[in-house]
Order: structure tokens, then C-alpha cells, then sequence
């Protein structure tokens, strides 16, 4: 969603201690034991059938909350029941992007909702936690689910009830802004993490909101396009997650900003009402993105029970349709009651007096959860001739380059940004680790904050400029060009953003404001940027802004050809004189806006060739969201993927480099070779759509499935990661049994240094449903296992393959089918390296 709040960095005030056990603290303990148990989607573990006493109990509890919740409807107004329907200002903000009022004469609470992707985005400081896909690339649905118990108590903390998160949608175009804060490409992976994070948010006391259902797999036209997928499609690929997260009790649903199949999500009976709680039982309420309600009747009556963040078209045009007979009361009733029962399954409906007093945060918990975490999904993509991790000569002398260096790049734009008390830098980080015997320099390589700009007239008004409160500044100048060039253009300011022409052109029109690496400077300032071809010459340069309220600071800076060429040859210099190279490569995603390319931005590539030519032992590290191009792939020694590792990657990263920990992490996307070699690449209508529609034509064959599908060889397959150690596989036995099949076999650490492994499962088409015309996956992902192992030791596993996995979506029935008859089952550690292989029978 867009709610771009601003954090500052106040510590939340010290809750007192509480008085009593309250029926909310015995609900949530049951809650949290009950987190304990899950398991990923499709295993039941032994022994897990609840008693009868326990079923008896529970039908109990919900017989008294259903009375609860029906003798609070009765007493509400008309006025009252649509009030609970839509946000609405808070009185007392704390920084959260909802607020919905409650209804103080019959006792029931305000509802305030806080974005949260990867960690809870308010005024007060959060834990930043590594985003949702390096959580992912761990393949441990155990850690998503600690993930979601730390952000689930400091929502609690931070005075929230509602989380907007976890996002699921699959990862289907390099290009969509948002693939960090979400999982995978791939529909089982997915669907496993969503559901053990959402049990650790709701052990907590908080309620999930998954989202964006369904199809919000783009940011560019999100508001309009028209997606359409396919029955088949739909079920086996990006529903799959979000039939998840209701199985695993997700309190609330979040719809998407776009059309499915014509209509909008918001308005899709097919989708809320059919699918969510007809077919897979939800029971939980439906909320709008925010500005995703188009209509009053529609959208209400399709299941869209809350709209947000304003009361457009529920609030006074709902009160007004009621009154006027065009909407039964009852159907306002339907979406009152499914607001009150997840609030009062969450002990949303208590007394005051009956609250146990919210917990206080815990930030070293937290630091550690985002440590582990970073090194549990840092994913090692090459490594050649001994590069990693470094040791002995290589630590000697170290040259740090690139902004990312210095700057922790903690979180992406947007929604999912957060910025936690402190965050160390790389650079400090490795300083740290290579202790007093290293020598490590840095250089930066490519400015993404601008230099003091030059060859201005009137000059040195622009670098520091501080407007009182109620004042103004206006400044009306020159900039001479000695060339023709591309320049970057920043401007930093602590309050309203300045306007800047250039030639009479406003360069930071009004847009989606970024928040991530480029969002804000060290010393706090927002920063805004504009990238511009000039001509050799003088071009007039105007900047005006107001103080406001409080006064603010601004400064408007550049970067041309000179500045590059100056950054470049002292990065080139650095790296020459040093043992060995740390490249910090970014690439700077958010929320509201796709990327272009899948190229590193800037002149990044430019300078990584420049780099390595100067000293081939150069390890890349990239900050990057998704899936980027790699022309000097070759070059290099040594290539760490860490994302957007939150506010412990500093610290994670080093750790990996110097092989303190073992990088544990696996891609769960496809990496291309190029522009043209992936799934939505050269036709758009596949992506980002023509005439307003988008058409999933690749099918169930999303992600790795494709490639296999075309037989394309991507730059790294889905499951890709190297250790520092190796591992062998043998003695593959498939059983088939009830719920599907059991895949055993042994993985042996044959290396000298500890390591983890993450072998995975695939399994081949059916022939019974290709004989009826279904399509299929060449090879699908059934089922994974992360292994730590120790120098030579020797584990057995078996990992179940569900029978759902084995199924495919019968569009004749409209409804799964299990694919029978004989199944190829592969063992290896990526899609593309496959060690084992065995035939088994599967029978309905």
C-alpha cells in the first residue's frame, strides 16, 4: 500500500507490569502453543489430532464468542456499524498507515493497522529485519515463523493491532518493484512461509493481513490493469499462498488495486466469496488496499467487508444506500460480525480493565532474530579460484567500494521501509572483523547523494541552506556546462520538498517518494533524485521552500561526467593497492514503481569491469531486490547475493565474507542472462499488459517451471547457492503412502568445514492427466530440507511430497485432481542440479 509514514527514532515508553491473567493473555498463550506445533503446508504432524476434551472446549469458546459478537450487533447503530467499515483520522497518531474508531459506549476499542513486511513501520524505532525474500532464500519455514514472532511482539509493543503482512503474491516479472518483500516464484515455497509466519504474527497477539488477492504481481498500472490468468493458473500458482494463510488462520485479507478478470479485485465475488470463504472456509475479514474501492453496493456485496483507509464509498454512501433501500442492512450486519469475531478472537472487544497491558519491545531479540536471518538467506552465487571466504593473505588489505559500503542499506521503499535505532555499516563491520593487523580502505565508487554543486552563479548558496519557521527561500541562478552530459540532480531537505526547475522544468515532480537506500541521506534528510541529459552551456536554475511550521534544511547537489570519472578512478585505485575487493553493488526498489531493466543502475557495470580488471579477486556483494544482469559475471572472484539484509547486514555480511558462518541461503527466483530470456520478456501483453490488460500466458509454467518449459539456461536456476564445504547424495527410495509420497535419501557433508545444504524435490508431470489434456510442469518443486551439517557427517532424510502437490486443477470439475499413474522424483540442490533420480506409482 502507499501510507509512506515518516519514523523517527523515540524509544516507545516502558509498559507497567501487569495485574492479572486476562482472557486476552490466555487466549494468546493458547495461540503461541498452538504456533508451536505448525508445520509446512501439507504435513500433519504425528500425534497432532486435537482431544475430544480439547474440541469440546473449543466449541464452547466460539458458541460464547458468537453470542458476544451477536449481542454487540444488536446494540449498534447504523451509524456505528459503518463506522467499524472504514479508516478514519486518528486522534492520537502513532505513526501507523490505519486507524479505524471504535465505539466507546459499548466498549469496544479503536483498531489501528501498521504496515509491516519487515518489521512494523510507525514513528518509533522497529527492528529491521531483512526483507521477506531473504527470509525466504533460508528455505525454513521454522525461521519465517520466528520472523513473524518478532515483528508480531513489537506491533503489540509499538501500540498496533493489526499487521498489513505478509505479502504473497508470487515473484512472476524481474521487473515488479515489490519481489523483496515477498517470497518466491514458487507456489509450495511460498505457500509454506506464509503460513508459519502468519502463526508466529497471531502467537503474538497480532492480527495478519495477507495480501494482495490476487494477481498484484506488478506495481507499474497496479490501480487498473486487468489481469487475467486462467482457472488453472490461478489455483495452482498464486492462490496456492493464499489458500495458506487462511488454512494457517489468518485474521484478515487484504484485496488487491487490480482487475481480475475484468472486475476488480474488490468487487470479485468470484474471489471473496467463492474461493476465500466458500471453498477454503475463511472466516476473517476482507479489507480494501488502500484507494482500492471503486463502489458501495459491488464491492460490499462481493466481500469486500472494510474499505480503507477512508470512508468514500462505505461511511456516508453506505449510510445512504441502506437508507434508501438499494443495500440491505443486513449485508453492513455480515461485514460488522466478521470485524467483531477476529477481534474478538484477538481480545479486541475487552474491557479495559481486562487488557493485560501490552509488552515491552525487545530490541536484542530482535538484532539477533535480523542476524540470523541475514546469514541464513545470504546466497553465495560464485565463487572461483579460493575468493571466499577470506583468510590469510586476502585479509591483509581489503578495498571496500561502493555506496553500500558505508551507507547500511537496511530496508527497500515504500511501505516495507523501516529504520530501526542504528544500523552498522559494511564497511565499519569489516573493519571490525579484520581487526588491527587489516588494512582496509574504502572508496566510493558512485555517488547517490550528490556532490556540492559547482559552477553555479550566484555561488555556495546551495549546499546548506536553513529556512526559519514561516519563512521562505527563493534562489534564481546559473549552471554552466563545459560538455554535453548526463547529470544527476539531488535535492535533500528535512521538511516540504523544495521546488526545482531546470530551464523552467520542475525536476522532483510530485511522485512516489522511494525511502530506501536513495530515500534519505546519512544525516536524516530526505532525498529526492532527477537524472538529466545537458547540453554544453548555461542553464538557469530556480529553488524555492518554505520553513513551515518548523523550519528545514536544504541543499540541492549534482553529479556529472568529472565527479564520475573522479569517483571511478579512485575506486580503481583502491582496489590495485589492496589484496582483495569488496564491491557493494545496489539497486534501489520500491514500492508504487517498477524497474526498467534488470541492469544495475547507473554506471555500476562500468565500474565493476573497471574494478576487476584492476585486481580479479573482487567479490560483488549486491544489495539488490531481485534478479539483476551480470556482463562482468566472469571477472569477478566471487558474487554474494544479500538483498536488502536489514539493520544486522552490516555485521551478516562480514560474518559470511569471512566465512564465520556458512552462507546459508538459496535463490527462490530464476536469475536471467539477459532482458530477453525470462517469462514475461518481449511480449507485453504478458507484461506490463496492452490496453489495459495483462494476460498470464506462461501458465502454470511460472518461475523455474518455465525454464524448463523452453529449455532456456537462466544465469542461476531457482535453489542456487554454493557453501564453503560440499555435499554428495545418494540412496534415493520414493514410497507413495496415503498422503502422498515419502522421498528418502542421504546427504553427506564431504568437505572439512561445517556447511548448510538445502536439498530439494522435484517431481515430473503424470502422464494419467496429460492423457486428459492437463498441463503440467516439467518439474515441480515438492518438497526441500535445510541441513546443517558438520565436516563428514551423514544424515538420512525423508521428506514428504503431499498429495496436493502431486494434484492438478481440473477446470472440468473445478476442483483438484490427483495426477495418478507413473512420476519421475529428482533429489538435488537446484532446479538445475539434480543428483538423484527414481519412478515411482502414484494411485488414487
Amino acid at each position: 500500500m502507499p501510507h509512506v509514514p515518516t519514523p523517527d527514532h523515540d524509544e516507545p515508553t516502558t509498559a507497567p507490569a501487569p495485574r492479572r491473567v486476562s482472557r486476552r493473555r490466555l487466549l494468546l498463550a493458547l495461540a503461541g502453543a498452538a504456533a508451536l506445533t505448525a508445520v509446512p503446508l501439507g504435513v500433519t504432524p504425528a500425534g497432532a489430532a486435537p482431544t475430544r476434551a480439547a474440541e469440546r472446549a473449543a466449541r464452547r469458546t466460539a458458541t460464547r464468542a458468537a453470542e458476544r459478537v451477536a449481542a454487540l450487533l444488536a446494540q449498534l447503530t447504523l451509524d456505528e456499524k459503518t463506522a467499524l467499515l472504514h479508516g478514519a483520522t486518528d486522534p492520537d497518531a502513532l505513526g501507523q498507515a490505519g486507524y479505524v474508531p471504535g465505539v466507546p459506549r459499548l466498549g469496544i476499542p479503536a483498531l489501528r493497522l501498521a504496515d509491516g513486511p519487515a518489521g512494523v513501520r510507525v514513528r518509533k524505532a522497529a527492528t529491521a529485519l531483512p526483507a521477506p525474500v531473504m527470509l525466504a532464500a533460508a528455505f525454513d519455514p521454522g525461521l519465517a515463523r520466528a520472523y513473524g514472532r518478532v515483528i508480531g511482539h513489537e506491533g503489540r509493543a509499538l501500540g498496533q493491532d493489526v499487521l498489513l503482512s505478509p505479502m504473497v503474491n508470487l515473484i512472476r516479472t524481474p521487473y515488479a518493484g515489490r519481489n523483496f518483500e515477498t517470497f518466491s516464484e514458487d507456489p509450495l515455497l511460498s505457500a509454506d512461509l506464509v503460513a508459519e509466519e502468519i502463526r508466529g504474527i497471531q502467537a503474538e497477539g497480532l492480527i495478519a493481513t495477507v495480501k494482495h488477492l490476487a494477481l498484484n504481481n506488478q506495481e507499474r498500472d497496479r490501480m487498473s490493469v486487468d489481469v487475467r490468468a486462467g482457472e488453472q493458473t490461478l489455483h495452482e500458482t498464486e492462490l496456492r499462498g493464499f489458500e495458506a494463510a487462511v488454512a494457517a488462520g489468518a485474521g484478515a485479507v487484504m484485496a488487491a488495486y487490480n482487475k481480475v478478470d475484468g472486475v476488480h479485485a474488490t468487487e470479485s465475488r468470484a474471489l471473496l466469496t467463492h474461493v476465500l470463504r466458500e471453498r477454503w472456509g475463511f472466516d476473517g475479514w476482507v479489507m480494501s488496499d488502500w484507494g482500492a474501492v471503486h463502489s458501495t453496493m459491488p464491492a460490499l456485496t462481493a466481500g469486500c467487508d472494510m474499505e480503507m483507509p477512508g470512508g468514500a464509498y462505505y461511511g456516508a454512501a453506505l449510510r445512504r444506500a441502506v437508507r434508501d433501500g438499494r443495500i440491505d442492512e443486513a449485508a453492513v450486519d455480515t461485514a460488522v460480525r466478521r470485524v467483531l469475531a477476529v477481534r474478538e478472537r484477538f481480545g479486541l472487544l475487552e474491557d479495559p480493565s481486562d487488557v493485560a497491558p501490552r509488552p515491552e519491545r525487545d530490541p536484542r531479540a530482535g538484532a539477533r532474530l535480523a542476524f540470523r536471518v541475514a546469514t541464513a538467506g545470504a546466497t553465495l552465487l560464485r565463487n572461483e579460484r579460493g575468493t571466499l571466504p577470506l583468510t590469510g593473505r586476502a585479509v591483509r588489505s581489503i578495498a571496500v567500494v561502493g555506496p553500500t559500503g558505508s551507507v547500511p542499506f537496511v530496508s527497500g521503499g515504500g511501505s516495507a521501509h523501516v529504520v530501526p535505532e542504528a544500523a552498522v555499516s559494511p564497511l565499519d563491520a569489516l573493519r571490525a572483523r579484520a581487526g588491527a593487523g587489516a588494512t582496509v580502505t574504502y572508496a566510493l565508487g558512485e555517488d547517490v547523494y550528490g556532490k556540492p554543486l559547482a559552477r553555479t552563479e550566484p555561488a555556495d548558496r546551495l549546499d546548506d541552506v536553513r529556512v526559519a519557521s514561516g519563512a521562505s527561500f527563493s534562489y534564481e541562478g546559473t549552471l554552466t556546462t563545459t560538455a554535453d552530459d548526463d547529470w544527476s540532480f539531488f535535492v535533500h531537505y528535512s521538511g516540504r520538498r523544495p521546488g526545482v526547475t531546470l530551464d523552467g522544468d520542475e525536476l522532483f515532480a510530485a511522485g512516489y517518494v522511494n525511502g530506501g537506500l536513495g530515500g534519505r541521506a546519512a544525516d536524516g534528510l530526505q532525498v529526492r533524485r532527477a537524472d538529466r541529459r545537458l547540453t554544453a552551456g548555461t542553464h538557469r536554475v530556480t529553488v524555492t521552500a518554505q520553513g513551515g511550521t518548523a523550519g528545514q534544511r536544504i541543499r540541492l547537489r549534482a553529479a556529472g561526467g568529472a565527479d564520475r570519472a573522479t569517483d571511478l578512478a579512485e575506486a580503481v585505485t583502491a582496489a590495485r593497492a589492496a589484496d582483495s575487493v569488496v564491491f557493494f553493488a545496489y539497486e534501489d526498489a520500491t514500492e508504487g514503481r517498477d524497474r526498467t531493466h534488470l541492469a544495475l543502475p547507473g554506471r555500476q557495470d562500468a565500474l565493476i569491469r573497471a574494478v576487476t580488471a584492476a585486481n580479479p579477486r573482487t567479490t560483488v556483494v549486491l544489495n539488490t531486490s531481485s534478479a539483476v544482469t551480470m556482463p562482468w559475471l566472469d571477472h569477478t572472484g566471487a558474487v554474494l547475493q544479500m538483498y536488502y539484509p536489514g539493520q544486522e547486514g552490516g555485521p551478516a555480511t562480514a560474518a559470511v565474507l569471512f566465512g564465520d558462518v556458512d552462507p546459508g541461503g538459496r535463490l527462490t527466483q530464476t536469475f536471467p542472462r539477459s532482458e530477453t530470456a525470462h517469462p514475461t520478456a518481449g511480449d507485453p501483453v504478458r507484461y506490463p499488459g496492452q490496453g489495459g490488460v495483462e494476460e498470464y500466458g506462461e501458465g502454470v509454467h511460472v518461475g523455474h517451471r518455465w525454464y524448463d518449459a523452453e529449455d532456456v539456461t537462466p544465469l542461476f536456476p531457482f535453489g542456487h547457492g554454493l557453501s564453503y564445504t560440499r555435499f554428495a547424495y545418494e540412496r534415493l527410495t520414493v514410497v507413495p503412502d496415503a498422503d502422498g509420497l515419502q522421498v528418502t535419501f542421504t546427504v553427506t557433508n564431504t568437505g572439512t568445514r561445517a556447511g548448510v545444504e538445502v536439498a530439494q524435490v522435484y517431481a515430473g508431470p503424470s502422464p494419467d492427466l496429460a492423457a486428459r489434456g492437463i498441463d503440467q510442469p516439467l518439474r515441480l518443486l515438492a518438497g526441500y530440507r535445510r541441513l546443517p551439517l558438520a565436516p563428514g557427517e551423514r544424515r538420512r532424510i525423508t521428506v514428504p511430497v503431499a498429495a496436493r502437490t502431486l494434484s492438478s486443477w481440473d477446470v472440468a470439475r473445478h476442483d483438484w485432481v490427483l495426477g495418478t499413474g507413473a512420476r519421475e522424483v529428482w533429489v538435488g540442490a537446484s532446479s538445475r542440479d539434480l543428483r538423484l533420480r527414481a519412478r515411482t506409482w502414484v494411485a488414487a
